[in-house]
């Protein structure tokens, strides 16, 4: 069962500058009115000009008063007596809603009609000219970046725990990682992906092997057999510390070194084996559990979300930061291009009109159905009072216009009746 609820006044001023509107039109209705009856009474019973007179107030206050009943019964019953067929906007409401929802329906959401208004709209010409100024620009990014700063802040630890326990790990669970690991180490070799990357590594191998000449003699030191004397093992320590610090070298500055190939072939093999080998894929998914069933799994999550958004906060709330400038740019320059490229403006044009039309196809019978909920809602005599304060300013010309045609056609009738 819908309770009724009361209207709310958006905007009291606006509503009493309607009122004194309406008070005022009414005024001149109910003058108009008046001044009829007047002339009648004073010309009553009179023959010649004054008859015609007589006839035409007379008419004019039959039209007065038939206006003002109809006008009037549209919002309450006239004289309060409860004639039938009166009062109808608070008895018929939710017809009235129903008629609303229709008419919106079939006259404004379709589709010839959105893709009209929007390619009359020329959004992409508009939103280009304004982009286009850098002082547009910046206040875009600035509200971007503040927003997506706000959100980063709100997120807590314990939600992206709970995400990464509660949604990706079961993910992670159900999908097999051995065909997208091979597909992906396949493209890599194929494309030559791989090498930077190997050319990093062996860089920094080369210079913290290097640097640490110590380190790695002490690594190697504990692991000499303990009958071996301390010169012999200190000798071959450093001949195989040297050896491997040249041999990195030989491998970072030759691209075709044989050992750049077998790690060629290596990568290509395993990329097949992941993708077609059924013990090299149980392995893979073997190592996927364990590493899911890691206790720091989750944490280590947690700690890579707080170092990105660490980062991506810093960046976004510098106002005069690299990220922000670098947004402007792009922003500013994409929007010249929209201003000199016609089929840019075209598909992006087109873009909008299938929004628009996705929007509405999808949600169009939930937009409308609003109208009737909410008028279901309304108390009926409250928004009788609304709607009149709305139009019935307007509707007082209709009482007006009654009232002079009822006299002209009074006088039209009284010389049919004197030339008959």
């Amino acid at each position: 069962m819908s309770t009724t609820v009361p209207l709310v006044t958006a905007n009291p001023a606006a509503d009493d500058l309607r009122r004194r509107g309406l008070r005022r039109m009414r005024s001149v209705a109910v003058g108009l009115l008046l001044l009829a009856a007047v002339v009648y009474l004073l010309t009553l019973g009179e023959d010649g000009f004054l008859g015609f007179v007589n006839a035409g107030a007379e008419a004019s206050m039959v039209g007065a008063i038939a206006d003002w009943f109809a006008v009037t019964a549209l919002f309450r019953h006239p004289l309060r007596i409860p004639v039938p067929h009166t009062a109808l906007v608070p008895r018929r409401k939710d017809d009235l809603g129903r008629s609303l929802e229709e008419f919106f329906g079939e006259n404004f959401l379709q589709e010839t009609i959105i893709r009209d208004r929007v390619a009359a709209a020329a959004v992409a010409n508009r939103i280009g000219h304004w982009a286009a100024e850098p002082a547009n620009a910046r206040r875009v990014v600035d509200e971007v970046a503040d927003i997506v700063a706000l959100a980063l802040a709100r997120v807590r630890d314990d939600q992206v725990t709970e995400l990464v326990e509660r949604a990706l790990v079961p993910r992670f669970r159900e999908e097999p990682i051995a065909p997208v690991l091979g597909s992906f180490v396949v493209e890599a070799v194929r494309d030559d992906l791989h090498h930077g990357v190997v050319d990093l590594a062996l860089e920094e191998l080369h210079r913290w092997l290097s640097e640490n000449p110590e380190t790695v003699r002490e690594v190697l030191s504990e692991r000499a057999p303990w009958w071996a004397p301390p010169r012999l093992n200190e000798a071959v320590t450093t001949r195989i510390h040297v050896e491997a610090v040249r041999w990195i070298a030989d491998i970072r500055d030759d691209p075709q070194h044989h050992a750049r190939a077998a790690l060629d072939s290596m990568l290509g093999q395993l990329g097949q084996d992941l993708l077609f080998d059924p013990a090299t894929q149980a392995r893979a998914e073997a190592l996927k559990e364990r590493l899911l069933d890691h206790p720091q799994f989750a944490a280590t999550g947690v700690s890579l979300w707080n170092a990105l958004r660490k980062a991506l906060l810093g960046a976004l709330r510098d106002p005069h930061g690299e990220l922000r400038s670098r947004l402007q740019a792009e922003l500013v320059a994409f929007a010249e291009r929209v201003t000199v490229d016609e089929d840019l403006r075209r598909r992006l044009d087109g873009l909008a009109a299938d929004a628009a039309v996705f929007v509405v196809e999808r949600y169009g019978a939930e937009l409308t159905t609003v109208i009737t909920h909410t008028i279901e809602r309304w108390d009926g005599h409250e928004a009788a009072r609304r709607i009149e304060l709305h139009v019935g300013r307007d509707l007082q010309f209709i009482r007006i216009n009654g009232t002079i045609v009822g006299g002209l056609v009074g006088v039209l009738i009284h010389t049919v009746a004197v030339l008959l």
